[in-house]
Order: C-alpha cells, then sequence, then structure tokens
C-alpha cells in the first residue's frame, strides 16, 4: 500500500518539481483570464481559486502542455481583478478579449457570473471569429444552467438546489431538530439558497420550525454580533446557509461568541479560517457539502492531498478543490480533441466531456453544460479523531465524511433550452 501511494503521489506531484513558470514549448501558450475578486473583502476566495489554477496547469505543462495542430502549447493563468463588482468583472471581460484571450474562467459569485454569462453570447454574436468560452467553478445559482444557460458556459460545480438535497439527505435523518434559521447573502445566488432550503424542508423535514429567515448585504458586514444575537435568542436548534468567504466566517465567529451552541448545515464551512474560528465548539456541529474532502477514503486521494500541500505547504494556503481540478483536466482534453484553442471548436468537445482524475469521476451534461459528479457531506472534528486524518488551515481541525451521494442521486433535471450556433 505505502508503494502504491509513493507511486500515485509522485505521478500527481510531477508539477511541483518544475519551476512555477516552467515551459515545455516555445510556442506562445493558451491562456486563460481569471476574473476573480483579487482585492477587496472577497480577495482570499480569488486567491484560493488562482492557487488552484495554477496548479492543474502545471500538472497539465509538465505532462508536455496541450496538443494544438501547430504544435504543444502550456496552459496559463493571468488575473484580471473584478473587484467583487458586476462592472468591475465586465471591464475585466473587455481587457481580456482586447488582449486576445479566449478562455475566461470566474466563479465566486453567481451575479457577477450572471452578467458574464450575458455580456459573452453578445459578443460571441457579434465578433464570431474572436469567440470566447465561459469556465464556471463556483457561481451555483440554478438559474445559469436553467434559464439562462448559454452554449458558451460550463459550470463545474454543482448548482444550489444539488447541495440543497445533498444537506437534506443528512438534515432529514438528525430527529432532535426541531428549529431552524436560515441566514444567507442578500443576491441572487443567497436568495436561491433560502428559497431552496424553505421548500426541501417542506417536503423532508415538515415538522422542523422555521424561526428565522433573513438576507444580509453582501460583503458589507463587518460586525455579526447583532446577527448572531438574534439567531441565539429565536431559540434555533440549527443555522442553515449558504455563506462563504468573509460572510461565512465573521458569522461563525460572531455566532461563538454569544454562545450560540447549535449546529451549522452549511455550503462552505469547511475553509477559509471556518474551524479555526470555531475550535472545539464545532466539533459534530458544522456540516458541509461539497465535491471533495481531504479526508475523503482512499489513496488516490490522499496522494492527491497531500501533492497539493507539498505544493504550497503554508497552513493558510490549504484551500484545495476537485472540482477545479477536474476542470482543467476537462479543458486540457477537450483542446488536444479540437486540436485547437478556438472557443467554438472547444466548447464542441467540452459539452460531451468525460474527465477521471485522481478517483473522482465526472461528466458534462450536454443538455445545459452542469457537470455530474458525486457530493459528499462531511461532519467538523477534531484531527486524529476516525475519519479525520487531516486537518483544515493547520486549525487541529477537519471534516469527516458521513455521507456520499451518487452523481446519478445528485442529478436534477433542468429547464435549459440550449441555443447552439
Amino acid at each position: 500500500m505505502r508503494k502504491h501511494l509513493k507511486r500515485l503521489f509522485t505521478a500527481l506531484c510531477l508539477c511541483a518539481s518544475l519551476a512555477a513558470g516552467a515551459q515545455t514549448t516555445n510556442l506562445p501558450p493558451v491562456r486563460i483570464a481569471l476574473i476573480e475578486s483579487l482585492s477587496g473583502a472577497f480577495a482570499n476566495t480569488g486567491e484560493a481559486v488562482f492557487r488552484n489554477l495554477v496548479w492543474a496547469t502545471e500538472r497539465v505543462n509538465a505532462r508536455g502542455g496541450v496538443k494544438l495542430a501547430g504544435g504543444p502549447r502550456n496552459l496559463v493563468v493571468e488575473r484580471y481583478d473584478n473587484k467583487g463588482q458586476n462592472e468591475e468583472a465586465l471591464a475585466a471581460l473587455r481587457s481580456a478579449i482586447d488582449d486576445g484571450v479566449t478562455i475566461v474562467a470566474q466563479g465566486n459569485s453567481s451575479a457577477i457570473a450572471a452578467v458574464l454569462i450575458d455580456a459573452i453570447n453578445k459578443h460571441n454574436e457579434r465578433e464570431p471569429n474572436k469567440r470566447v468560452l465561459f469556465l464556471n467553478y463556483s457561481a451555483v445559482d440554478p438559474i445559469l444552467t436553467n434559464e439562462k444557460c448559454s452554449y458558451w458556459h460550463f459550470r463545474f460545480d454543482a448548482h444550489a438546489d444539488m447541495r440543497m438535497a445533498a444537506l437534506m439527505d443528512v438534515l432529514k435523518d438528525d430527529k432532535a431538530l426541531k428549529s431552524i434559521y436560515l441566514i444567507g447573502q442578500d443576491y441572487s445566488f443567497g436568495q436561491a439558497v433560502l428559497r431552496e432550503a424553505r421548500k426541501q424542508l417542506g417536503v423532508q423535514r415538515p415538522d422542523v420550525q422555521i424561526v428565522g429567515d433573513e438576507l444580509h448585504a453582501l460583503g458589507r458586514v463587518k460586525d455579526f454580533i447583532p446577527h448572531a444575537v438574534k439567531i441565539k435568542a429565536s431559540g434555533a436548534q440549527a443555522v442553515l446557509t449558504g455563506n462563504w468567504g468573509n460572510d461565512l466566517t465573521l458569522l461563525i465567529k460572531a455566532a461563538k461568541e454569544v454562545g450560540f451552541e447549535g449546529k451549522f448545515y452549511t455550503f462552505y464551512g469547511n475553509a477559509l479560517g471556518v474551524p479555526g474560528a470555531l475550535g472545539d465548539a464545532g466539533v459534530g456541529k458544522v456540516l458541509a457539502v461539497a465535491d471533495w474532502f481531504p479526508n475523503e477514503a482512499g489513496a488516490q486521494s490522499e496522494a492527491f492531498y497531500q501533492s497539493f500541500r507539498q505544493r504550497f505547504p503554508k497552513p493558510q494556503d490549504d484551500y484545495v478543490h476537485m472540482r477545479m481540478q477536474l476542470m482543467v483536466e476537462a479543458l486540457a482534453q477537450s483542446i488536444d480533441k479540437a486540436g485547437s484553442a478556438d472557443a467554438g471548436a472547444v466548447a464542441a468537445q467540452l459539452e460531451h466531456t468525460a474527465v477521471t482524475f485522481a478517483g473522482h469521476k465526472g461528466t458534462m451534461r450536454t443538455a445545459d453544460h452542469q457537470f455530474q459528479q458525486p457530493l459528499l457531506v462531511a461532519l467538523m472534528g477534531k484531527q486524529g479523531a476516525p475519519g479525520v486524518k487531516f486537518d483544515v488551515e493547520g486549525s487541529g481541525y477537519g471534516f469527516r465524511v458521513i455521507k456520499t451521494i451518487s452523481s446519478e442521486r445528485a442529478e436534477q433535471p433542468s429547464s435549459c433550452k440550449m441555443v447552439r450556433p
């Protein structure tokens, strides 16, 4: 087993033996424009994505890059700061297009993803010889692959309703739970999360009383104590939230400070300071849903995680997502098959892609460009406890997988009416 693990580890971290910008060819690289929050309240989330994408592209480049008709090319990630604002994102898109980039990646805000989809659709109609492809790794408003679905947009994260269904698969069996507080960020994604929470609670646990239901400004609340006081005063036994970034970390800290002792059902409670903020208070109480966790069982999963930690050893950089790796692998595979980096040629391959990496498999659903993959729910625990070999960000706390939902069970119907060029 140890030899097998070592071989897997070596294969996965070949990139770590190369310099970060190592070139395998003198030909111009295929560029990916990362349009993300790289300054402001959510800068830490943008930087975390950047590390993931850089690591993924290094791996592709280490094995020779992508294969175009004129010869192999490297992949390179170029940074465009959207400052967490729609208008800044549109300006960044224009800059990327002017720079000749044909592949755009974004995810940390469904509102921004929606305006990018609209802008890319219009651009591609207007400039058919300069079309752009949009890769989405975490903007999970369901509308993006339903009413607003686009041939040029591909989502590699499970959308909010899929994530909610996974959480409810655990919540429905919590027979002690009688009251819950819903709180979220006041924009399209946060609204979608709470709307679906109300719907699924009504179906799965109509006996659970919703004792609070509120939205707050995105990225603007510096003090969540008033919200935490209301949560505690409501008598809620649990909180359900789709909050992410500082809006989640500050909420969690405030809840601890006021002495709230209930559970947290979260979309993103497994990273970016949350486990460290809660400490022992979160053990057995914070649940999160994701496509992968570091403590997922299996040698391939462990090798994958250890190779990332070797590449980025600082505890604060411990933020890795399988879906972002699968996204870059799917992109590389599609470029190879197309023999071109042209957006139209790559899209034609990408909408039929099936990709496997580090023991994980996923397929792109052609009908709406929603990636289909297993989902996992995990519970916070102390490092060293059964199922918690790895902690998060050096906090001493990690997440034990308690439920695995197959891709077939996670899949949900779509209302997309795809318009193809």
